[in-house]
């Protein structure tokens, strides 16, 4: 008797060592799915799926549909944030942190960062509430500022001496009321150091905001490392303080951005991962004198064992045939003459085609293509044909004169049509003299718009 009542305490306590993760979305998705993940560095890992309840309920004078969702975490799982998705593009996760305790949370899909609601979990409605509050207090304090600035002969040193006070204090309480909760390095990393004395100029302020940007934060906490929290400053900080309307001026910004950001970090595994994001951030910008700077400077100076192959072989192909980048070289015959086209100068303008007589929208859009640049004589035309074999290419090249004509066997396994990835056809680029890779048309009719802006 005794070993059984002590099985069902066991088992009693091992099924209450569970932690649920309940949300609501406050407004229905066309999916009905959502996974949860930990962060781990900058990547997110799986930890489980599941699918969402549908509710219809009358809220605020109308029908509305409800999505629900609920995780059970087991007793062994990491104190970290964690992530919820569910959508594949647009706003599609929300992130809260786990303690070894229940979450329950409400957000609308559209905007949760602004949404979310805590009902359950004392991490998260401390942390959420402490934001609150210190962005309350920071607005007073970044008013005085700003007025200060735009009126310097108003004297406001003493409420800006009282409201910096207030703040500082506010801090100092939530530092020590957090101290054994997970969120105190977020407490403490989240509150910005404001200036003792009010500036009088623009210059002086944002050079002491960025002066002390990263002074609370410390990159080597690993709660602070498995977050987003990380990455939004270093994002904060290279693509929001430090900008210019100035070209040149945002590239010298950006350089010196980046260096401050890798003086702080000391851990290798996590600069890759910093590094790797920086690069797919400028990669979205088409920032091809950034990424460079990143591969050359960081990502190459990492330990070898670190260095993802995969990651940089993929982005330097990629890379290869972006906007602004030199066109791949490649060389033909042509009339039993050698051709090579870094080489070639007898247009202002090229149009790159990759096509192949085997694509029903190729014998559509070639001959279309080739009546519309009749007339067009600063420019020239390279047709790469992907084709399995001669025959139909020898025939129809005939009917396309003044055009320099490339065969290129092996179809999609030609090596210089997967230097320029090539994955359809037809496949347009239009390159200025200098062979250098100026846009990258999909439609014939948006090549047919940018030929006569040229």
């Amino acid at each position: 008797m005794k070993k059984i009542i002590l099985l069902i305490l066991f088992i009693s306590s091992f099924a209450q060592a569970q932690f649920s993760i309940n949300g609501t979305l406050t407004h229905s998705l066309d999916t009905d799915w959502v996974v949860l993940y930990r962060i781990e560095g900058s990547k997110q890992k799986f930890v489980q799926n599941t699918t969402m309840t549908k509710d219809t309920l009358f809220i605020e004078g109308k029908m509305q549909t409800i999505g629900t969702f609920n995780f059970e975490l087991p007793a062994t799982a990491k104190a970290s944030s964690y992530r919820i998705s569910y959508r594949t593009s647009g706003t599609s996760f929300v992130d809260f942190i786990f303690n070894k305790e229940n979450v329950n949370f409400t957000f609308h899909p559209d905007y949760p960062e602004q949404s979310i609601l805590f009902s359950e979990s004392k991490e998260n409605t401390t942390y959420k509430n402490y934001l609150k509050d210190i962005f309350a207090q920071q607005q007073k304090l970044d008013s005085l500022q700003v007025t200060a600035i735009r009126n310097p002969k108003l004297d406001l040193k003493k409420s800006y001496k009282a409201a910096l006070l207030k703040i500082n204090s506010a801090q100092q309480a939530y530092l020590e009321s957090t101290q054994k909760l997970y969120i105190y390095p977020f407490v403490k990393a989240s509150f910005r150091v404001n200036p003792p004395e009010l500036k009088t100029n623009v210059k002086e302020y944002m050079s002491a905001i960025l002066d002390t940007f990263f002074e609370p934060i410390d990159f080597s906490n690993q709660a602070l490392v498995n977050s987003s929290f990380l990455l939004d400053r270093v994002t904060d900080y290279i693509f929001y303080l430090n900008y210019s309307e100035d070209a040149t001026t945002q590239q010298i910004l950006y350089k010196s951005a980046v260096e401050t950001v890798f003086t702080k970090i000391e851990n290798a595994i996590f600069k890759k991962n910093v590094i790797e994001f920086l690069i797919e951030k400028f990669e979205e910008n088409n920032n091809l004198r950034m990424i460079d700077f990143l591969f050359e400077n960081y990502y190459d100076a990492l330990p070898t064992s670190l260095q993802n192959a995969k990651f940089k072989s993929e982005k330097v192909k990629l890379l290869a045939t972006a906007i602004g980048r030199i066109a791949p070289d490649f060389s033909w015959k042509e009339h039993g003459k050698d051709f090579q086209l870094s080489n070639l100068n007898d247009a202002k303008n090229y149009v790159l085609v990759f096509w192949s007589t085997e694509c029903s929208h190729c014998l559509k859009e070639i001959p279309e293509l080739h009546a519309f640049l009749q007339d067009k004589k600063n420019l020239k035309v390279i047709a790469f044909a992907m084709e399995t074999t001669d025959l139909a290419w020898s025939s129809m090249k005939a009917s396309l004169p003044n055009w320099h004509h490339v065969l290129g066997l092996n179809k999609w396994r030609n090596t210089v049509a997967r230097s320029y990835n090539i994955n359809a056809t037809p496949n347009y680029f239009i390159l200025d003299a200098d062979k250098r890779i100026i846009a990258k048309p999909i439609p014939l009719e948006e090549l047919k718009y940018l030929m006569e802006k040229l």
